[in-house]
C-alpha cells in the first residue's frame, strides 16, 4: 500500500521548511524510525524519521526546495494490504506529536516541577512505538467505515487461498452485520526489528554525543586515550578525515554581483535582530580590564583532574562571572512584557551563547546554568558550541534564553556593540585577550588585557544598574577569587 509522509510542524508555528538532504532514494528499503531526510527550519537543521516499514516509491520534494507544512514529501510502499493514506487532519495530529518531542511544554496547572516537594506531575502515557511519533492512549479513534444501506443477508466471502488471485466480490453480497474486527494497520503495529548487538566502544557520554553530532561512527575510530578510550580529539580528527572537500564553481566571466537567497536560519536571525533593534532602546557600555588573573586561573584549571577531557577557556570564567552578577543584579536577567505592561524578573538563568555557523547566527542556551558546578558548566559550553557548529541545534535548545554572551574575541577583534537577543534585557560581548602595557602598583608592566561591552534594554536597565553589573563582571575577571566570594 502506498503511504505519503507529510512535512510536520517541528515546533514554534513552523509554516515551511527547506529540504536540505535526502538520506534515501527511490527503491531503498526503510525501517520504522529511520532518519530519511534533513530539513532546515527558520532556526536549525532537523532530522525527520519515517513512521513505517516499507520501500521508498518516490521522493516528492527535491533537495533545496521549500515545502509548506502538511505537503507530502516522500511516498513509501508498505507491506500492508489495507489501510488508508493519512489525511491532512491526521498529518497535522502527527506533526503535533513531533512538536511535543522537540519543544518543551510548560507544566500543567497543579503539576509539581522536578525537585519540588509534593507529588510529581502526572505524565501523559504514550504508546512507545518510535522516537518523535507516538499517539496518546485513548486519543485516537478510528472513523467508522461507510457501508451501503442493504438488507441482503449472506455469509461473508471466503478468504482466497494462498497464491490465488482474489475474486471480485459481487456487489449484492454484503454482510448485514459489521465486521467485528476489521483489519486496520496502525503505526503502532509496525514491527520493530531488533538491531544486532552493539560493538563495545570506550568513550565517555560527551564524546559519544559529539560523535553523533558530527556523524562519526565510533566503531571506526581508534582511541588514543587511556586504555584505548576515544577522546574528543579522536572524534574531531575522524570528522575532518571524512569531510568532503567542497567544490567551488568558478565565477562566470564578467560577473560582478551575486544574489544569495535569504532563508532558513539567516532569515530568522535578520527578523529577530531588526525586531530587537527597533523595539528595545539599546545602550552599550565598555570596560577594559586586566585579565592576567583569569588567564592564570584557566591554566591551573586545565591541570585539575575534574577538567580532564573538557575544554577550559576564558569563556568559562566569563560565563561564571555573568551568572554570579545576574544573581547580584536580578533586573538584568529579566524581560519586558509589552502586553501585560510588566517586567518579568527571572530567578533562574538560561545562559545563551551566540554561535556563528555557516547557515547564520544561532543562540542556543544552557538551561538552568546557575545550578551547574564549574566542571558541568564547562562540559555544557563545549557540547553547546560543538552542536551549534555542526548545525544540529534543535529549536527547544534556543528557546527561553534569559541573558547572552557573545565571544567576539575569537575573531581577533577587541569589542563590539552587540544587539540584544529578543526576549532578554542584556548581552555581554567578550573581546580578544592581548598583551598590553598596564600600570600595576605604580609601575608599567605587560599584562593580559581585554575589553568587555554590555548592551542592555534601557526600558529595564538604567545606566547605574548596567554600570554596576558590568563592573562586577570586570572585577571577578580581574580577580577570579571574587567569583567564589560572591557565589
Amino acid at each position: 500500500m502506498r503511504r505519503e509522509f507529510r512535512l510536520p510542524d517541528v515546533g514554534e508555528g513552523l509554516t515551511e521548511a527547506e529540504i536540505v538532504r535526502w538520506h534515501v532514494q527511490a527503491g531503498d528499503e526503510v525501517k520504522v524510525n529511520q532518519i530519511v531526510v534533513e530539513i532546515e527550519t527558520a532556526k536549525s537543521i532537523v532530522e525527520l524519521p519515517i513512521p513505517w516499514d516499507g520501500v521508498v516509491s518516490g521522493l516528492l520534494a527535491d533537495e533545496g526546495r521549500t515545502v509548506e507544512v502538511g505537503r507530502p514529501i516522500i511516498a513509501v510502499d508498505t507491506a500492508e494490504e489495507s489501510g488508508e493514506t493519512p489525511s491532512p487532519a491526521e498529518a497535522e495530529g502527527q506533526a503535533k506529536v513531533l512538536v511535543d518531542d522537540l519543544v518543551p511544554k510548560p507544566p500543567a496547572e497543579g503539576a509539581v516541577e522536578p525537585g519540588a516537594h509534593g507529588s510529581p506531575a502526572p505524565k501523559e502515557e504514550r504508546q512507545s512505538v518510535l522516537v518523535g511519533y507516538g499517539v496518546k492512549t485513548g486519543a485516537t479513534r478510528r472513523r467508522p467505515r461507510k457501508r451501503p444501506d442493504t438488507t441482503t443477508e449472506g455469509p461473508p466471502p471466503a478468504a482466497p487461498s494462498a497464491g490465488a488471485p482474489a475474486a471480485e466480490e459481487p456487489p449484492t453480497t454484503i454482510p448485514a452485520e459489521p465486521v467485528a474486527n476489521p483489519k486496520r494497520v496502525e503505526v503502532a503495529a509496525a514491527p520493530v526489528h531488533e538491531a544486532p548487538g552493539p560493538i563495545t566502544v570506550l568513550a565517555k557520554p560527551p564524546v559519544r554525543k559529539l560523535a553523533k553530532d558530527l556523524g562519526v561512527d565510533l566503531t571506526t575510530v581508534t582511541g588514543t586515550g587511556p586504555q584505548g578510550s576515544i577522546t574528543r580529539d579522536d572524534v574531531h580528527a575522524a570528522a575532518a578525515a571524512q569531510a568532503p572537500v567542497p567544490e567551488t564553481a568558478p565565477a562566470a566571466p564578467g560577473q560582478r554581483e551575486e544574489r544569495v537567497p535569504i532563508k532558513g536560519v539567516r532569515r530568522m536571525m535578520a527578523q529577530a535582530m531588526v525586531a530587537s533593534a527597533y523595539t528595545a532602546p539599546h545602550v552599550t557600555e565598555f570596560l577594559q580590564i586586566d585579565v592576567t588573573g583569569t588567564m592564570e586561573a584557566v591554566r591551573r584549571l586545565r591541570a585539575l583532574p575534574d577538567f580532564a577531557e573538557v575544554k577550559v577557556s576564558p569563556l568559562l570564567l566569563v560565563a561564571k562571572a555573568v551568572l554570579t552578577a545576574a544573581r547580584r543584579h536580578p533586573m538584568v536577567n529579566s524581560s519586558w512584557d509589552e502586553q501585560a505592561q510588566e517586567i518579568v524578573v527571572k530567578h533562574y538563568v538560561n545562559l545563551g551563547i551566540a554561535a556563528a555557523t555557516p547557515r547564520g547566527l544561532v543562540v542556543p542556551n544552557i538551561k538552568d546554568a546557575h545550578t551547574l558546578s564549574l566542571p558541568d558548566l564547562a562540559r555544557s559550553l563545549a557540547e553547546l558550541t560543538e552542536t551549534a557548529r555542526a548545525g544540529r541545534t534543535q529549536p527547544a535548545e534556543m528557546a527561553g534564553g534569559t541573558i547572552t554572551i557573545t565571544n567576539v574575541g575569537v575573531f581577533g577583534v577587541d569589542t563590539g556593540t552587540p544587539i540584544i537577543n529578543p526576549g532578554e534585557a542584556a548581552i555581554l560581548a567578550f573581546g580578544q585577550v592581548r598583551d598590553l602595557p598596564w600600570v600595576v602598583d605604580g609601575e608599567l608592566a605587560v599584562r593580559k588585557v581585554t575589553t568587555l561591552s554590555l548592551s542592555f534594554d534601557h526600558r529595564i536597565v538604567d545606566g547605574e544598574l548596567g554600570s554596576r553589573f558590568l563592573r562586577d563582571v570586570g572585577d571577578m575577571l580581574e580577580d577570579p577569587l571574587r567569583i567564589m566570594a560572591w557565589s
